[in-house]
């Protein structure tokens, strides 16, 4: 009986022990926490900040000629203009016709007649007080009236190696109607902005390309609106961003 009392005793030592060891496992859990949450991340985000100057007070969402809320900025490009040519040719944008009578003539007759026409013009939208000074598209169907398409605007700040950053607003043409808003004749887009974003870079990823790509969380502090057209549209709130591969 007392070799069987004293078994009983022997393993209280090993309990305390656990105890100890899970204690200790939870406090360094808790720092880590803490170190990550308030010292790596904070720095990582002000780091990246410097890296991407561009960044600071960029607004979130186009203008209309007229003032009226665009479509929201969703995607950006760090490279020349030649660059962002380049790998938007090779993943099937088209660049599109300045507007001008011809092009706008053009685009009614072919949506009417449901013939195809891959250059076809956008409407201009204004950030940094000018309108695009790029855009793509890719045709849906056999006419103009649905489209994928994207306007890029030159930032006014490069990245950190001098390179130029280009931020944009992709969207999809669903169909002609008339504004919600002034009445005018326009394509309404999708509400659906970030499909639009993502199928974009799987493209430009496809490529080889980008030597680059990552979301920056929480771009957009309002996550709904409406553009010029009166249209909805709703967003996770990421910006999309490639760096595009040096020849």
């Amino acid at each position: 009986m007392e070799t069987a009392q004293v078994g009983e005793l022997t393993p209280k030592p090993k309990s305390r022990h656990r105890w100890k060891s899970a204690a200790w496992l939870v406090i360094a859990a808790i720092v880590a926490y803490l170190a990550v949450a308030y010292v790596v991340m904070p720095l990582g985000w002000t780091r990246y900040e410097k890296r991407h100057p561009w960044l600071a007070e960029m607004p979130g969402v186009t203008h209309t000629k007229d003032g009226i809320p665009g479509d929201p900025l969703n995607v950006a490009l760090v490279g020349t203009e030649a660059d962002v040519h380049q790998i938007m040719l090779k993943s099937q944008w088209h660049p599109a016709d300045p507007l001008s009578l011809k092009s706008d003539l053009r685009i009614a007759a072919d949506s009417v007649l449901e013939r195809p026409y891959e250059d076809a013009p956008v409407s201009d939208l204004y950030l940094f007080g000018r309108k695009e000074d790029l855009a793509f598209e890719q045709p849906v169907g056999p006419d103009p009236r649905q489209r994928h398409h994207v306007r890029f605007w030159k930032s006014e700040k490069p990245d950190a190696d001098g390179r130029p950053v280009w931020i944009g607003a992709v969207t999809f043409d669903e169909r002609v109607g008339l504004s919600h808003t002034t009445g005018q004749i326009t394509h309404h887009i999708g509400p659906d902005v970030d499909a639009e974003r993502d199928r974009l870079f799987q493209g430009l990823e496809a490529t080889g390309g980008l030597v680059e790509s990552h979301y920056v969380d929480d771009f957009h502090k309002v996550l709904e609106g409406r553009n010029g057209g009166g249209d909805p549209w709703r967003t996770d709130g990421r910006l999309a961003v490639g760096v595009i591969c040096q020849p």
